[in-house]
């Protein structure tokens, strides 16, 4: 079976499933996308990996996994998305210590979050993809012009009907400097989904 890279396309909160996010995957060489049902604790530690500028003041889990693996020189190689059953999908990740290379099974929301900390590539079968993959469609609302694609027609797992894309909303109204002060401050709180949301207004705003 041949092997499909995928990259993060971003992380959308669930409206129908309390505290549930999505995380979308995007297909690296075309258009599908695919959709994981993730929790609010995984969530916050795959959006601190991809915002570069929030630095924890203490090690999370995936953090800590890291430092062990290169304490002892494990190299964390590449995940691999390859059962989905019932809804659920498994990965596994390819490690590499002393060239010797070992597959662990693990959740995919870990292992999408250690791949982020390792840079290792993330990949999904072809049939997972024609099975599980959607097309999402862009809003054609005027006010959300330029704003990311979001999931408004996410039947393939049902349960992410509804869902709208983390974004700055609602930060608009505050100067650059009181946005960096609240940046520091939701870091300082542990309070990540806050803080990548302020993030994303900054970026906005100095782009």
């Amino acid at each position: 079976m041949s092997l499909v890279k995928l990259t993060i396309k971003g992380i959308s909160y669930s409206q129908t499933q309390n505290g549930a996010y999505a995380l979308i995957l995007n297909e690296v060489d075309g258009e599908r996308k695919l959709p994981i049902v993730i929790g609010a604790f995984e969530a916050q530690s795959i959006a601190i990996a991809l915002e570069k500028e929030i630095k924890p003041p203490r090690p999370l889990t995936h953090d800590l996994f890291r430092n062990f693996a290169e304490r002892f020189d494990i190299v964390v190689k590449q995940v691999i998305i390859h059962k989905l059953v019932d809804g659920v999908f498994f990965s596994s990740i390819i490690c590499e210590r002393d060239k010797i290379e070992e597959i662990i099974d693990a959740r995919t929301s870990d292992a999408i979050a250690l791949a982020l900390r390792f840079n290792a590539p993330i990949f999904t079968y072809k049939n997972i993809l024609d099975k599980a993959g959607i097309y999402l469609k862009i809003s054609p609302d005027p006010e959300k012009e330029g704003a990311e694609e979001h999931a408004d027609v996410l039947s393939a797992p049902q349960a992410f009907a509804g869902t709208e894309t983390i974004s700055g909303e609602g930060y608009s109204q505050y100067s650059l400097q009181e946005l960096h002060e609240l940046l520091d401050g939701a870091v300082q709180n542990e309070d990540y989904e806050k803080a990548a949301k302020i993030r994303d207004e900054i970026s906005k705003r100095e782009s």
